[in-house]
């Protein structure tokens, strides 16, 4: 690595983060990807849909990467940067972009989807997402699991409490969705091997992905930022593991 601290910092501290697109990492970090396959997956249960749903599309990247959308697609989002940006990505393919809060209740009819997805939700209001499903309607989300890249966010934070290491756990996702009154018919999880081979990675992933250490900036964590940057060029890289879950759950046919 011949470029300094300082540069590589201020590189990444500039680029903008908006949307969900990581191809700004390509060659500064590495993450395996989950063995199901959610983009497929996803665009086969479209394809198969009359109407569908996109929760928290972000800047629409993974819908858009459908191989088929059906007659009515529509995608939420919240943060108005990403709303402009799905958009314009999305409106040329048919699908209709709702800005909407991340609070219930979503602005649609009971009944009005025979398929809703998410990837990488941040909140999953289950109750909703049971009322605006059809019977026999299912919905299909890939979601971070738990201690989800706590490697990094432990490096940052210090240890965290075992109740917050335990956020997002499959089987918390499988009694709310139940309790919603519907049936999980999938649910798998993962932990995938994570590496950052820069510290402008790390600065560019902690801005983007905003939850892993609240209140991020580079001014506020320069000296551990520093830490890490000596970390990486003595062994080459910070390994992290990533945890993902993909469930799958249906709403009963009365």
């Amino acid at each position: 690595m011949t470029r300094s601290f300082e540069e590589l910092v201020a590189e990444a501290d500039a680029v903008s983060v908006e949307g969900w697109d990581f191809s700004w990492l390509e060659g500064r970090a590495t993450e395996e990807r989950p063995s199901w396959g959610y983009q497929r997956a996803m665009s086969e249960r479209l394809a198969r849909a009359s109407a569908a749903l996109d929760i928290q599309t972000g800047g629409g990247e993974v819908l858009a990467g459908a191989a088929e959308l059906p007659p009515v697609m529509v995608a939420t989002e919240s943060w108005p940067p990403n709303v402009a940006k799905a958009t314009a990505l999305l409106h040329p393919l048919g699908a209709v972009v709702v800005a909407d809060e991340d609070d219930p209740p979503l602005p649609f009819a009971d009944a009005a989807f025979d398929v809703v997805t998410s990837r990488h939700p941040v909140t999953v209001w289950w109750d909703e997402i049971a009322r605006v499903l059809r019977p026999g309607g299912t919905y299909f989300s890939q979601q971070v699991g738990p201690a989800s890249v706590f490697e990094l966010v432990e490096f940052f934070l210090g240890p965290q409490p075992e109740h917050v290491r335990r956020a997002r756990h499959p089987e918390d996702a499988r009694r709310a969705a139940e309790a919603a009154g519907l049936e999980v018919v999938d649910l798998r999880a993962e932990s995938l091997r994570t590496e950052f081979f820069d510290i402008g990675a790390v600065v560019y992933f902690l801005r983007k992905v905003v939850w892993m250490v609240p209140g991020f900036t580079v001014g506020k964590y320069r000296e551990k930022l520093r830490e890490l940057d000596a970390l990486i060029r003595a062994e080459g890289a910070f390994v992290a593991y990533t945890t993902r879950m993909l469930i799958e759950a249906r709403k009963p046919v009365v």
